[in-house]
């Protein structure tokens, strides 16, 4: 076997190893650990009231205005339903100045629930 396959196998091998070695850890839970975090919930009150993640506060996305007062030292980590009105909220919040991170669609989140 010359030296050049045996460089390729070691280099594949070697990527193969680190990339079995570890899980990534999705970027929310990145910023949950290392920063202090508003958890907002932009669906209506109703779909709040049966059920959302645990820690997390209601402002309906289509409420969220100018004058909407939230910490602006903290990451703002945005959900909905589907998705759809969490990227509103997230663009309106990220053109008010804020740090943003938009979660997605309620279901599909990892973190603990409140019924």
């Amino acid at each position: 076997m010359n030296v050049m396959k045996k460089i390729v196998i070691m280099c594949l091998g070697m990527l193969w190893l680190s990339g079995c070695s570890q899980k990534a850890v999705p970027e929310y839970q990145k910023i949950m650990q290392e920063q202090d975090y508003i958890i907002l919930d932009v669906r209506t009150k109703e779909e709040y009231q049966a059920s959302h993640l645990k820690e997390a506060i209601n402002i309906p996305y289509d409420e969220i205005t100018k004058d909407t007062k939230l910490d602006q030292n903290k990451y703002i980590l945005v959900y909905c339903y589907s998705g759809n009105r969490s990227k509103i909220a997230s663009d309106t919040l990220k053109e008010m100045g804020y740090m943003v991170y938009d979660l997605g669609a309620y279901a599909k989140i990892d973190l603990p629930k409140e019924e």
